[in-house]
């Protein structure tokens, strides 16, 4: 590029009093100018709207353009849409409130920014990383985030919210973000684009850091709602209409997905057994030791699911630092996966329950 194109920073935010200035501070700081930064404020019951706006007349006499924006609470879809129709950028970058970009963000997307053939770059996602605490679900989090990323191709077809800069215009064309989307607006826009004939690339380089992701009712209820947004995305986005690269993001959701229903198969095979004791006939000869077996060798299943694949990589690489013995740590690791899948099937089932009603989203089944 002979010119550095001017890129356009939103962030949205509701009730995140206590990570406004530092988020903002971020993105300040980027190298990269011209820049621009838009703040949006949905609708906040605590402070957030006010630290915008005094965070915004501590840098009146600077060189980047600030605007901050207030609305009534109606979601992060619609904060960046209302960002994205004032901003003035030719790029426009997004991010979350507890997000903290590296100084060097935007350049290193704008250096991916490079087509390969006929490739026609409308947006660049970069890498997030997720900080830990002492307690294990930031722990967990941080290595599930870290494993797919780890083999994430060069085009990709989600550009992840936390982490990517798109091209204004191609964005407006595909309709950008809409209101009542519920969740995964991101991945609805990326697939929009790459339908629209556009590629998305991943800049490895692209760094910007997540604060930790602590308690597991948080974990949960975020898991939940992705698979409730998962079901409109699929819906509307099957995968005999859709182009470019299949989904790369799913990763160990997919694995953990299985863990709920393969667990109560296993425990519903041993239930006949235990309900024939006392045992008036040898062991061997009972149907219903037949079908405990059985059930025994989907423990094995399971426990091979726990080191294998992507769920094998997040077994294997949590570490016993938090004061818990290895087998203490083992133990909560697996019931945290199955809690996460029983959280996976709550989300599909509310999901479904939105298409029915035509909610959050989803298109009418019949007109």
């Amino acid at each position: 590029m002979s010119e550095s194109p001017l890129v356009t920073v939103t962030v949205c935010a509701r009730d995140g009093a206590h990570w406004v200035e530092d988020c903002l501070d971020a993105i300040f700081a980027q190298t990269h100018r011209p820049l621009e930064i838009i703040a949006v404020n949905d609708g906040s019951n605590d402070s957030t709207g006010l630290l915008m706006d005094q965070w915004q007349q501590s840098k009146s006499n600077t060189d980047v353009a600030i605007s901050i924006l207030h609305q009534d609470a109606i979601g992060l879809s619609a904060g960046r849409m209302a960002a994205l129709n004032q901003a003035q950028g030719e790029w426009v970058a997004i991010t979350d409130i507890d997000v903290r970009p590296e100084q060097d963000w935007i350049e290193h997307l704008l250096k991916a920014n490079v087509p390969v053939g006929e490739e026609r770059i409308v947006a660049v996602t970069g890498r997030t990383i997720f900080q830990t605490h002492t307690d294990l679900v930031s722990r967990f989090r941080a290595i599930e985030i870290a494993s797919k990323y780890r083999s994430r191709p060069r085009r990709t077809s989600l550009a992840n919210g936390p982490c990517s800069m798109f091209h204004r215009q191609a964005l407006l064309d595909v309709g950008g973000f809409d209101p009542e989307w519920y969740h995964a607006e991101d991945m609805e826009v990326s697939l929009r684009l790459l339908n629209a004939g556009g590629s998305i690339v991943y800049a490895p380089d692209a760094l910007v850091s997540h604060v930790p992701e602590v308690g597991v009712r948080r974990f949960l209820r975020k898991r939940r709602r992705d698979a409730r947004a998962h079901v409109r995305i699929v819906r509307h986005h099957p995968s005999r209409q859709r182009t470019g690269p299949g989904f790369d993001f799913i990763g160990s959701a997919s694995i953990a997905l299985s863990i709920f229903p393969i667990t109560l198969l296993m425990l519903a095979s041993v239930i006949p057994l235990f309900l024939e004791l006392p045992l008036n006939q040898p062991l061997q000869e009972m149907w219903q030791t037949q079908l405990a077996l059985g059930g025994l060798m989907l423990g094995v299943l399971v426990e091979l699911m726990f080191w294998r694949g992507p769920l094998g990589v997040i077994t294997r690489s949590m570490k016993n630092d938090g004061g818990k013995s290895g087998l203490l740590l083992a133990i909560s690791v697996r019931i945290l996966i199955l809690r996460w899948s029983i959280a996976l099937w709550q989300g599909l089932i509310l999901g479904c329950i939105d298409a029915i009603f035509a909610r959050n989203g989803h298109k009418r089944l019949f007109r």
